[in-house]
């Protein structure tokens, strides 16, 4: 369990591991994978203060995000590494696709 509170607005991810195998089985050790852009948001501030007024985030928890390769700052809470970023270095949420989800008539 974090117990970690972001502040305004920052939010704090957990990367989301890619796998460790290539299409054709071949095992990648650890020293040369690329760490991953894509995290599950697992915390989100209350928003930034603009003028004594708080604008709410765009991302919530539970968010897949897409973010750039040198944001946040890694921190490890309980032997579980997260990043703590901002808002702003969210480059976007990833919609579950419509069309993969069965249809039900």
């Amino acid at each position: 369990m974090m117990n970690i509170r972001p502040l305004h607005d920052r939010i704090v991810v957990k990367r989301i591991d890619e796998k460790e195998t290539t299409h054709r089985g071949i095992i990648i050790p650890d020293s040369a994978q690329e760490k991953p852009h894509e995290a599950e948001v697992v915390a989100v501030g209350r928003g930034k203060l603009m003028k004594g007024k708080r604008i709410a985030l765009d991302t919530k928890v539970g968010d897949r995000i897409l973010f750039a390769k040198y944001s946040g700052n890694e921190i490890k809470v309980g032997g579980v590494e997260y990043l703590v970023m901002r808002e702003d270095d969210v480059l976007g949420v990833l919609e579950p696709d419509a069309q993969a989800a069965p249809k039900t008539t």
